[in-house]
């Protein structure tokens, strides 16, 4: 081989110097890279533009110089964010030379977040939040009223159009900033209220006396008055709606246990500061097994927990066996009360705020500062110790409630043990019913958890055996909401399923033990079918919630209609498809007949018609009848042929599969509880409310 000249440019090795080095300046970054600084620029990133504006005016609050915030959606995709605080420094910046405001709106990394005394304690994504927004904003107007005056400074995508100026005097003091999402940048704007007012609750949850509106003005079709401070002032005839809660994140815990059944009515609650690091924690026992725990951290939720969370669980756990001994609820010979044990059926709200947090990750999914986990261990650890001495009854309620727990965990071992000993071995105890594929590779296999024995042997006849797995379940499985671990480990259909998995379940759960990458539900297009499919997604959510993350759960669609018009047979998977066909085989009828008509004659085309339509029967579509079609309305999968079955439901190519999501866990947890649950009342008023949405009810 020839060697290379010194300095020879080749393919192997370009050239590389300082003009590559691109420098962005400004807020180009954020444009260039939007995903970097907001998530993504779909619908999460689209509604991180209000989170970031409102957390600032909330930061005000938080710091004791505001009381309210509005966020109004106007029409023309606009944003309006108002708040009563100290409004944003309009005076010269000494280093940029620049208005302060003009310096907090076009400089990442600027703001009074960063060091000082104006912000002990704030959230934000990044600290960049005003800057973002301004940079992925097609117009943007920042209009600052303190110091006497209204002072006003406009963007165009980052860029100040004219500098700040005073418009007029004002006796107020705030900042209102209103936006306009760039399309350049959001693909598709359209901001859901619901979920809008969903975070703005849960901002309000967590800052005591802080009151914030929520105006939707997006179809009114009159004048907004500029001028006017708050919308509200107005009362414009549109949807609004407002969140106060002075209990704090106790208020927090009393909304999210409405409708079930508590084990005790005192909710326990705490607030205190230990060496700059304030802790506010608030509890409340369910008869519920299901735990629920929801951690923030500078009002920024922390969904994987952290420092504050362990710190709670430690300090619940030993005050909780402290007691239990002292009283001799738990004697010399028990165990201990466990962290699992202490947790059934609880409902509790952790948040502290801390000066410079260290979160873990990009997203602050999980608060990393040690001062976190002993500031809330010895707060809690101590309010707790006398919440117990103060209520004895219900402190003797939820440690037999525990101890309840502790035996139910013990059962639940002895029967897993049993059942997943030798599952783990690869392909030694799988159960009879299931017919596994050839392939040893979980990435390219996939399971179908089929409704019935019928629609079971089906689906084995018509799948594609090397890759394809299919385990039919009998009838509807337990539901495991209102069962522990050890008695659902008694149903053989259960068994069946974690065994077919290959995961195991609860403390021994391993996701890179999954034998399929793909779990699909199939169940039949009717009531019993969707019963059947949510017992088994509840399963799922509560012990394979994992499989749920990671996208490994899907539903698949079977087709409700098989239209046929002589040897044409199309399938339709809705009523609206249903019509769709029915118009195109009304047009192929149609241009059929004026086909035969052009070529026979007017006279000869009538006489056609009048036999076909003496003998052969039709569908009615619209006023009219589509002779020689017929549908057949699938109310079962056992009803397909393998042939139909694979061709409709499992053949990659032409399948329509639905991926299962948690978008909100919050959400979903409460969800299952009331559908699932013991409890009728909840369920029946989720019933009334909802009973409108219900387009097709097959009963």
């Amino acid at each position: 081989m020839a060697k290379e000249s010194k300095g020879e440019k080749t393919q192997k090795d370009p050239r590389y110097s300082a003009e590559d080095i691109y420098v962005l300046e400004g807020l180009e970054p954020v444009r260039k890279r939007p995903g970097m600084y907001i998530g993504s620029t779909g619908p999460d990133g689209l509604h991180h533009l209000v989170w970031e504006i409102f957390d600032n005016s909330r930061d005000e609050a938080m710091g004791g110089f505001a009381t309210q915030i509005e966020v109004a959606l106007l029409p023309g995709n606009v944003v309006r964010v108002v708040d009563d605080g100290r409004g944003i420094p309009v005076d010269m910046h000494p280093k940029t030379k620049v208005s302060a405001l003009e310096t907090a709106m076009t400089t990442l990394h600027a703001g009074g977040k960063f060091g000082g005394e104006s912000y002990k304690i704030s959230g934000g994504l990044h600290g960049v939040g005003a800057s973002v927004v301004n940079a992925l904003s097609t117009w943007l107007k920042a209009e600052i009223h303190r110091d006497g005056g209204k002072y006003v400074q406009e963007y165009k995508q980052g860029k100040p159009k004219e500098k700040v100026k005073k418009v007029a005097p004002s006796k107020k003091r705030g900042t209102i900033i209103t936006f306009t999402p760039d399309p350049e940048i959001f693909k598709e704007i359209e901001f859901d209220l619901q979920k809008i007012k969903d975070h703005h609750r849960q901002q309000a949850f967590l800052v005591k006396g802080m009151r914030v509106r929520i105006i939707d003005a997006r179809e009114y079709k009159g004048k907004i008055d500029e001028d006017v401070y708050y919308l509200d002032e107005l009362h414009l005839p549109v949807p609004s709606h407002s969140f106060y809660f002075e209990g704090g994140i106790l208020s927090l815990v009393r909304h999210l246990n409405k409708g079930e059944e508590v084990l005790h009515e005192a909710v326990f609650y705490v607030d205190k500061h230990v060496e700059g690091v304030f802790v506010e924690a608030s509890l409340q026992y369910l008869t519920d097994i299901t735990a629920r725990e929801i951690s923030f951290a500078n009002n920024i939720h922390t969904p994987e927990g952290g420092m504050h969370l362990t710190g709670f669980r430690s300090a619940l756990t030993r005050v909780l066996n402290d007691y239990a001994r002292k009283n001799n609820i738990l004697r010399e010979a028990d165990d201990n009360l466990s962290g699992d044990d202490v947790r059934e059926g609880l409902t509790a709200v952790i948040s502290v705020k801390i000066p410079n947090p260290q979160f873990e990750g990009q997203t602050k999914a999980k608060l990393g500062s040690p001062e976190g986990r002993t500031a809330t261990e010895a707060v809690v650890g101590e309010a707790l110790t006398y919440f117990l001495e103060e209520h004895p009854q219900d402190a003797r309620r939820i440690i037999e409630k525990c101890v309840l727990s502790q035996k139910a965990r013990k059962a639940a071992k002895a029967a897993r043990e049993t059942v997943l000993r030798k599952g783990i071995l690869e392909g030694m105890t799988l159960p009879g019913k299931l017919a596994d594929c050839s392939s040893r590779n979980p990435e390219e296999s996939e399971l179908y958890v089929v409704e019935g024995d019928s629609a079971g042997g089906s689906a084995k006849q018509g799948r594609d055996r090397r890759f394809q797995a299919i385990l039919p379940l009998k009838g509807k499985i337990l539901n495991i909401e209102k069962a522990r671990l050890d008695r659902m480990l008694t149903s053989t259909e259960i068994k069946a399923l974690i065994i077919a998995l290959g995961t195991a379940i609860a403390d021994e759960f391993d996701i890179k033990r999954l034998r399929y990458h793909r779990i699909i539900i199939m169940t039949d297009a009717d009531v019993d079918g969707a019963h059947i499919r949510t017992l088994l997604l509840t399963l799922l959510y509560r012990y394979f919630a994992p499989l749920i993350d990671a996208g490994n759960i899907y539903i698949a669609q079977p087709p409700l209609y098989r239209i046929q018009m002589g040897k044409t047979a199309k399938y339709a998977y809705s009523d609206k498809e249903k019509e769709i066909i029915l118009s195109e085989f009304a047009s192929a009828k149609q241009e059929q007949r004026s086909a035969k008509a052009k070529k026979a004659g007017k006279q000869e085309e009538e006489e056609e018609s009048a036999e076909e339509g003496g003998e052969e029967e039709g569908v009615e579509k619209g006023e009219g009848k589509i002779r020689g079609v017929s549908i057949q309305r699938y109310k079962g999968l056992g009803e397909m042929n393998p042939d139909q079955l694979w061709t409709t439901t499992m053949d990659p190519e032409r399948r329509m599969l639905k991926r299962v999501m948690v978008d909100d866990a919050q959400e979903a947890d409460k969800i299952f509880s009331v559908l699932m649950g013991s409890d009728v009342l909840p369920r029946k008023r989720f019933i009334q409310a909802h009973a409108k949405n219900v387009k097709n009810l097959d009963v």
